[in-house]
């Protein structure tokens, strides 16, 4: 079951999806422009702009040097001018070429002027692994970001949400990190993760940044994941099913604002907690869901919460090393298990 309405239209990948948000904006709002590496007549690393240059011109898709911390910059001040950037960075790894102007303005400008000047970058950037990318090109890095007043965070599963939020992050006044897990673009490279792909309506639409999906309804776990691992849980919530434990799977879609609710009105019907997370384990998005609920209902649970994610070493390239070490429905249904045979 997943509660997000039922679309009539075509079968899209993600990356057309953001492709198809990014030409509704340009043409239908003169302040908002594209920026970054390899995005003009390349179309980007990912596709998510190809032949845009081509409709809008050179002022509205721009080819930038290589050189993050200047675009990024660039756009804090096109923003503060009443524009609409949109950046993309090729890999969430390069924020740390560019943090100073993200930590230090872009998330602090509304608070630093009183309000009264808002800071509407939309921040785009390829994350995750899968690729081979090896340690510099496959993080994940949601809690680096997280940690951050003034910056909301989101990272779609599907085309469809991928297209819903990419509308509401370039409206929104505030600046918004879009982060698109590669596996589930639709590079075609190792594969991509069917689910991925959305019926797409052909009018534009938002979805709610902060709002936390319920993909399926059940009543003995619930398992929460974000990008890649929500469809990892739902795969594992159908082999669950299979042994008579019937999981509840939330897909976060934001990363923060943290959807608080949605998951404590989740666990606090089922009882148990385990979430997948493809970042680092230590401080990650999952240490914070755990804390969440620990703080509030933990002790009302049934068991204690569990979750798989990344261990706290740098990401290998040889591939089978790194599938071994990322998430994986296979840990998630184990990880399962293990809590029921513990905590009958």
């Amino acid at each position: 079951m997943d509660e997000r309405p039922k679309a009539k239209g075509r079968k899209v990948l993600m990356n057309r999806a953001i492709r198809e948000a990014l030409d509704y904006e340009l043409a239908n709002d003169p302040s908002v422009f594209l920026m970054g590496e390899d995005l003009g007549a390349f179309g980007g690393v990912y596709q998510t702009a190809a032949g845009l240059i081509e409709k809008y011109g050179e002022e509205r898709v721009r080819d930038t040097p290589i050189s993050e911390a200047g675009f990024m910059a660039a756009a804090a001040g096109a923003a503060m001018a009443g524009m609409k950037p949109v950046v993309e960075l090729m890999f969430v790894d390069f924020m740390g070429v560019c943090l100073d102007p993200i930590y230090n303005f872009i998330a602090k400008h509304a608070t630093h002027t009183g309000g009264k000047q808002a800071m509407p970058v939309t921040i785009m950037a390829g994350m995750g692994g899968g690729y081979s990318d090896a340690s510099q090109h496959s993080q994940t890095l949601f809690a680096t970001f997280a940690h951050l007043p003034g910056l909301k965070i989101v990272a779609p599963s599907t085309a469809y949400d991928a297209r819903g939020l990419l509308h509401a992050a370039i409206r929104d006044p505030n600046p918004v990190m879009f982060l698109m897990q590669k596996e589930l673009l639709g590079l075609g490279l190792w594969g991509t993760m069917p689910e991925a792909s959305s019926i797409m309506p052909d009018e534009p639409f938002e979805l709610p940044i902060g709002k936390a999906f319920v993909r399926r309804k059940g009543s003995d776990i619930t398992l929460v994941g974000m990008a890649a691992t929500a469809h990892m849980a739902a795969r594992a919530a159908d082999q669950l099913a299979e042994e008579g434990i019937e999981a509840e799977v939330i897909d976060l879609a934001t990363i923060s604002p943290l959807d608080r609710e949605t998951i404590l009105t989740s666990v606090e019907k089922t009882g148990r907690l385990l979430v997948a997370d493809e970042d680092y384990r230590n401080c990650g998005v999952a240490g914070e869901v755990i804390a969440s609920v620990a703080e509030t209902i933990g002790h009302r649970l049934k068991a204690p919460p569990r979750r798989v994610a990344f261990p706290d070493t740098p990401i290998p390239f040889a591939r089978p090393l790194e599938q071994a070490l990322r998430p994986s429905t296979d840990k998630i249904v184990e990880t399962t298990r293990q809590l029921f045979k513990e905590f009958a």
